[in-house]
């Protein structure tokens, strides 16, 4: 069946054009696995964890802690995200920097991804991505420096819908806040700005139909979704330039990361395509939710939206002339202090 549009038809993921199926060999390979995209901050720890889901499958994480803080137990935040980024990346960057305004934080790889366990590998799920943030407040709770009463939830681009979806049910979380949000569920549904025709989403589920028997056949999970793209041609939307410019270059690039060297499993959308998250969305209300996007995000809207469709308390900061991307990795304009007093004013 010949392969339809990948930006049309959002089958896979907001990050169809930047994905690859095989091991990129750029320049930026020469990172080793074990490498960070940020340096670490001379005041704070980093240990390596691991923990399991409700679901048995065993996630991996780097526990953050500042020095020199005493015997009183900490405020926690799990974060993860971005949507295919491993925990080297952004949620490692973004665990450093509240480590060191005084937080526990435990940044983890999600199920299926970096060095989190199962199989088959690169595979999402609504319910399995929000159980991932529930599992990774268990790990925390059971620390000893850790004040489980205070702990609360950080969730970057795809899985800032996620963060909300666990929040929502998971009433041990006290705050969460999302920094360029996607409703990942929402954008493989229904396409970019839900531009996506009735008869688009029908022939999506028909090319991800077939390729279930192509899978069943074969007794493997296909991995073809996306052409290697080590260039741009040019003339791709700006977002997907942007994306390239974090994932596929020293900036961000990371071996380990699906949107910088490889691709989602090709049947993974079906775990998305029709399983909506945010249904209970006001439930997290009365415990507050902060919503942060880039002004000039192609992401906007749906920060936007959530913004409107929340209980309060709620608030939503845009931040000026910023893309989406600016906010995985710009220490300059990711507003880690608003951060700092937003999750130090509500986590009691």
């Amino acid at each position: 069946m010949k392969r339809i549009n990948t930006i049309a038809m959002a089958f896979l993921l907001p990050f169809v054009q930047v994905s690859a199926q095989n091991k990129h060999t750029g320049s930026a390979q020469a990172d080793s696995t074990a490498k960070y995209t940020f340096q670490m901050s001379e005041n704070v720890t980093r240990q390596k964890v691991s923990f399991k889901n409700r679901f048995g499958i065993t996630l991996s994480g780097d526990l953050y802690l500042p020095k020199n803080t005493g015997n009183e137990p900490l405020p926690a935040l799990a974060i993860s995200g971005p949507f295919g980024a491993v925990k080297e990346q952004s949620s490692g960057l973004y665990a450093n920097q509240m480590a060191e305004r005084g937080f526990a934080v435990v940044a983890f790889d999600p199920s299926y991804t970096g060095e989190s366990g199962g199989e088959p590998r690169n595979i999402a799920s609504s319910d399995i991505n929000t159980e991932d943030f529930s599992a990774a407040v268990d790990f925390l709770g059971l620390q000893k420096n850790v004040d489980r009463a205070k702990i609360g939830i950080i969730g970057i681009c795809g899985f800032g819908g996620f963060a909300l979806n666990a929040v929502a049910v998971d009433k041990r979380v006290k705050a969460v806040a999302t920094t360029s949000l996607y409703n990942i569920p929402r954008v493989i549904s229904n396409g970019y700005n839900d531009a996506n025709s009735v008869e688009q989403r029908t022939k999506m589920l028909e090319y991800l139909s077939q390729q279930r028997w192509t899978d069943a056949e074969k007794g493997q999970t296909d991995y073809s979704a996306q052409p290697n793209r080590d260039k741009l041609t040019g003339n791709e939307p700006q977002f997907v330039k942007e994306y390239f410019d974090y994932y596929k270059t020293p900036r961000g690039f990371h071996s380990r990361s699906i949107n910088s060297n490889g691709a989602w499993a090709t049947t993974s959308a079906i775990g998305l395509v029709n399983s909506q998250i945010l249904a209970h969305l006001k439930e997290i209300s009365p415990r507050p939710i902060l919503l942060i996007a880039g002004e000039k995000a192609h992401s906007r809207y749906m920060s936007e939206d959530i913004y409107k469709q929340a209980a309060d308390p709620r608030e939503l900061l845009i931040i000026p002339n910023a893309v989406h991307v600016d906010l995985y990795d710009k220490v300059n304009v990711i507003p880690f202090d608003k951060l700092e007093t937003f999750f130090k004013t509500n986590l009691k």
